[in-house]
């Protein structure tokens, strides 16, 4: 086998733990998909409809706010508990209870009369979510031959850019209109759906693997592990850091007036969206090729940004850019980490997820931090910075990891 740090850990799960599907199951990886879409559309939606849910529950809009922290911060602890507390189910009725999860979510925050209530409803959407992004890469990994991987998650990280550039604007819509509970109705719409089809096209999926504490760490031992969670670190750092305040640095720097930085976020949604489909396709041939593809497309972005990010042309082309290259690095990031660990699948997926809600946190405050220090600018330098060393950690220690099909 082509990666030489892959060490099969000793279980009586291994085994189904490295087989793949043999036919491609496309319409069990369209229905992950939309339900991932119904996920982040539901955890998008309170940041959209902030005034109206504050004004309706008699609730400041910071402690509003806190509904979309609880969601993350409960997403980093239930993803690996997740995985380890349901090892000996099928992964089938796994899935179908996080997607329920979504549901009587969207069901509680829809009904909440007060923040104890609407809280509740964002600690079990907290659960499926990262529960959900655990498993994962596992989930389409065993659902497709595992050359077609890349294109699987491609197609499951579709969800994601959807839900990235319709719920904001759709939630405010609907709100508006129909209220602000209506919204959440009809994200729990979405996954009624997905459980109907996740239903109809998942196949069994026995327990694989053989998560525990125990299994974490040893998976966590594997160099390409450890390069996957460090490059991870970084670049999600940077990235975060950078967008918390893009908004400032488009106003203050690039003077960009309020009606044009939603057109360029917009923009940044949609060369998201086109970013996801490429990274799947380079991903496909090279997990690693397509992270460094897409950090150091980022690492140019920032450059652009803090040498002419002054021009408003220069700031709109950088965002686009930005947008391309991050919808490229989640799909590229999880194949790789994914054909790194095939035998332990799920655990890597959460050692991923906890790494990602760790840089996610780590980024805003490190960009808070200079924001104040050093302005928009600051922020940009160590967004470039950050994704470089993350592009140089990754061609130097991960370039070696081939596609598993070429074993």
């Amino acid at each position: 086998m082509a990666d030489s740090d892959f060490k099969p850990i000793s279980s009586p799960h291994n085994q189904p733990a490295a087989e793949a599907s043999s036919r491609p199951r496309w319409d069990a990886v369209v229905a992950l998909a939309l339900g991932v879409f119904g996920l982040v559309t539901a955890e998008f939606l309170p940041a959209s409809l902030l005034t109206p849910i504050s004004s309706d529950l008699g609730l400041s809009a910071g402690e509003t706010g806190q509904t979309v922290t609880v969601t993350a911060v409960v997403a980093a602890f239930a993803g690996p508990g997740i995985v380890i507390a349901t090892r000996s189910f099928d992964r089938r009725r796994v899935l179908f209870s996080l997607t329920a999860l979504l549901i009587l979510s969207c069901v509680l925050a829809a009904t909440a009369n007060n923040l104890i209530s609407l809280l509740a409803s964002r600690v079990l959407l907290g659960v499926g979510l990262g529960g959900f992004w655990a498993m994962a890469g596992a989930l389409a990994m065993r659902l497709v031959p595992i050359e077609h991987l890349p294109r699987a998650m491609a197609m499951i990280f579709t969800g994601v850019s959807l839900a990235t550039v319709t719920a904001a604007p759709l939630g405010s819509y609907v709100g508006s209109t129909l209220g602000w509970r209506a919204s959440f109705i009809l994200a729990g719409a979405v996954g009624v759906l997905a459980f109907i089809a996740q239903a109809v096209t998942v196949p069994s999926l026995p327990p694989a693997g053989h998560a525990g504490l125990s299994t974490l760490g040893a998976v966590l031992t594997r160099p390409k592990i450890r390069v996957g969670l460090i490059t991870t670190l970084l670049i999600v750092a940077g990235h975060f850091a950078g967008f918390t305040y893009i908004r400032p640095y488009l106003e203050g720097i690039a003077h960009l007036k309020v009606e044009m930085v939603s057109l360029v976020l917009l923009a940044y949604g949609v060369s998201g969206f086109f970013g996801n489909i490429v990274g799947g396709m380079i991903a496909e041939r090279s997990a690693a090729v397509g992270t460094v593809f897409s950090s150091s497309l980022i690492a140019v972005a920032a450059a652009i940004f803090v040498t002419v990010g002054a021009s408003e042309l220069a700031a709109i082309v950088g965002v686009a850019i930005w947008g391309f290259a991050f919808g490229a690095f989640p799909v590229s990031i999880q194949s790789y980490i994914t054909r790194a660990a095939p035998d332990e699948a799920e655990s890597a997926g959460a050692l991923l997820l906890t790494a990602f809600q760790a840089a996610i946190s780590s980024g805003a405050v490190l960009g808070g931090v200079l924001i104040d220090l050093q302005g928009p600018l600051g922020v940009m330098s160590f967004l470039g910075v950050a994704c470089l060393a993350g592009t140089i950690v990754m061609a130097a220690r991960g370039g070696k990891q081939t596609a598993l099909a070429q074993s």
